[in-house]
């Protein structure tokens, strides 16, 4: 490949709408271009490192006897609308009808579409275990699209599904999937951490998430240094705190407070620590609305809720809502008088004499105390876990990462098949549901995931393994013999298999040097004024000291220029080479 043939627009300027790293390089560095909001056209350069990215999963997946077969990104909504998905998966599903009316999806996942697909052909426990996997384009109408391939409305994902006849199957095909990916990561010296996970809209009992270390992730984990912990912080766990209140009981109370409507306004009204107040939050879902109750100083995290209730279309009620249903604004909400179901966090279950709205604007209840002045119906974990509170396998204090997500393997158990009415013959002639798993890999967030662990201030540092090239020959006069010389070497590694290009270019050798850095190529040789001595310099991306080497021993080159790609780690400070 020459330079001077391929179509690799770099830029100079940085992008105003990019809002991370990766999205900046990527665009600069002449890898992608934003064609709307979300949505990104791949250049060359970008093709070819989702090729190879594309090539390292396919390569795992087959490694576990997975098969690749290829579905319909439009979806039937009907196959949704059985499982409950069609409001569950929320407005970020992309909807639409054709031209007879018939609603469809563009499908954000596939499980529906593959248990519908099999159903009616994986008869018999004969054909059980299997695997399949597609590598395709996925859809989300993303309310704010955002941090360039992280977070689109258009993206490529593989995902795979397992049917099985047992749970002792499914764990198999489990932990493959999740030694898998773990060699994914490892192929692309990505620095990673498999997590708890939410499952989310996808459902199933347990799930893990493959998570990039990078300060610009959007996921937030939860980390502990002494046992090895570590959870999403929409999953996270933690060990209840000691904090109670040892005092007899007092009369309730009802007291004005006008104008406090926060935990932080009344907790200075009433000159009281937080933690002897309790929010009550009104959230409405699909049974209707629920009150969620936890202690003043903490959070609900509302992806827990969600969890516990089995209901994906949870959401906090408007202050309209609110006001419609109790005839009280939100600030002064309460659970006495109430008829709703009410979930406790723990932290609610040790107080007395705490206080809650009064369920009368601008008043609260004080000396309140549960079981005496209302009914908690159930206590859940419903607390987001933050740095600091203690690990609940040793009690350490736990630590926050940030982190990109880039995979994530669930057993999903029989939630779909049963909805389906999707099932298989056993031995013993009797009629079961499919036990499935599914297993997704972002492939375009993870060139966004690379590129924002592995840059510096000149551009991208590439791994060795998706690399857009490995080699770049750069020839600073090509008028003469340092381009015959950078052809003899380009046509020379290209015979020894590896992937190079000439930067044939007539441009300033500083242009082509700073295109080199930008694109990110893990080697560079350098035809220039060494060659008067019969050298070529070698200079890895992540080392300013480059290595002088005879051009005439060829096969010592060729062993050196191989040995430097096989030890070349991005994240590595290289001395001398």
């Amino acid at each position: 490949m020459y330079w001077s043939k391929l179509y690799a627009p770099t830029l100079k300027e940085v992008p105003s709408d990019a809002d991370i790293k990766s999205a900046e390089l990527l665009v600069r560095g002449g890898f992608i271009r934003k064609s709307a909001s979300g949505i990104f056209s791949y250049l060359p350069l970008g093709t070819k490192v989702l090729q190879k990215i594309t090539q390292i999963v396919r390569e795992e997946m087959n490694r576990t006897g997975a098969q690749e077969l290829l579905m319909p990104i439009m979806q039937p909504a009907e196959i949704w609308k059985i499982t409950g998905r069609w409001e569950d998966y929320g407005p970020e599903m992309m909807k639409l009808k054709d031209r007879n009316d018939r609603e469809f999806t563009l499908g954000p996942t596939h499980e529906e579409m593959i248990t519908t697909l099999v159903k009616d052909e994986l008869r018999s426990y004969k054909q059980l275990p299997v695997n399949f996997y597609q590598i395709n384009t996925k859809y989300r109408d993303e309310i704010r699209p955002r941090f360039g391939l992280l977070r689109g409305r258009e993206f490529i994902m593989k995902d795979a599904y397992s049917f099985h006849t047992s749970y002792e199957s499914l764990d198999k095909t489990y932990k493959d999937m999740y030694d898998a990916y773990s060699k994914i990561c490892e192929r692309m010296d990505l620095k990673y951490v498999a997590v708890e996970a939410d499952t989310g809209a996808i459902g199933g009992s347990n799930s893990h998430e493959f998570t990039a270390f990078a300060e610009s992730g959007e996921s937030d984990i939860l980390v502990c240094d002494s046992c090895g912990y570590a959870a999403t912080q929409e999953r996270a766990e933690c060990l209840d705190d000691d904090f109670r209140i040892e005092e007899d009981q007092k009369p309730l109370k009802l007291v004005e407070t006008p104008n406090v409507r926060t935990v932080e306004e009344l907790s200075k009204f009433l000159n009281v620590d937080k933690k002897r107040i309790v929010k009550s939050m009104i959230f409405v879902g699909r049974s209707g609305y629920i009150m969620a109750m936890i202690r003043g100083d903490l959070e609900i995290n509302i992806a827990k809720l969600k969890s516990y209730l089995g209901d994906q279309t949870l959401r906090l009620a408007t202050g309209e809502e609110v006001y419609q249903k109790f005839s009280t604004q939100i600030g002064y909400i309460g659970p006495i008088g109430v008829n709703v179901r009410i979930i406790a966090d723990r932290s609610v279950k040790t107080l007395v004499n705490y206080i809650v709205g009064g369920l009368k604007n601008e008043y609260h209840y004080i000396n309140v105390n549960h079981g005496r002045d209302f009914k908690i119906n159930e206590y859940a974990d419903i607390r987001t876990v933050v740095e600091g509170d203690k690990c609940p396998k040793c009690g350490h204090a736990l630590k926050m990462k940030k982190g990109i997500e880039v995979g994530q393997v669930f057993k999903l158990g029989t939630k779909y098949s049963e909805k389906l009415s999707a099932t298989y013959v056993d031995s013993d002639g009797n009629e079961k549901y499919y036990i499935m798993g599914c297993y997704g890999w972002g492939v375009s967030r993870t060139m966004a995931a690379v590129v924002e662990q592995f840059h510096d201030d000149r551009g991208i540092i590439w791994p060795r393994s998706i690399a857009p090239f490995e080699v770049v020959i750069t020839v600073v006069n090509v008028s003469g013999d340092q381009m015959r010389i950078g052809h003899e070497l380009h046509d020379l590694l290209e015979k020894n298999g590896i992937d190079v290009i000439l930067d044939d270019r007539e441009v300033s050798a500083g242009f082509k040097f700073k295109d080199a850095d930008l694109v990110g190529i893990p080697l560079r040789i350098t035809c220039g004024k060494s060659l008067e001595n019969g050298e070529v310099e070698l200079k890895l991306r992540n080392s300013d000291k480059p290595l002088k080497i005879k051009i005439d021993d060829k096969n010592y080159l060729i062993e050196k220029v191989k040995e430097l790609l096989e030890f070349y780690k991005p994240g590595d400070e290289f001395g001398n080479i």
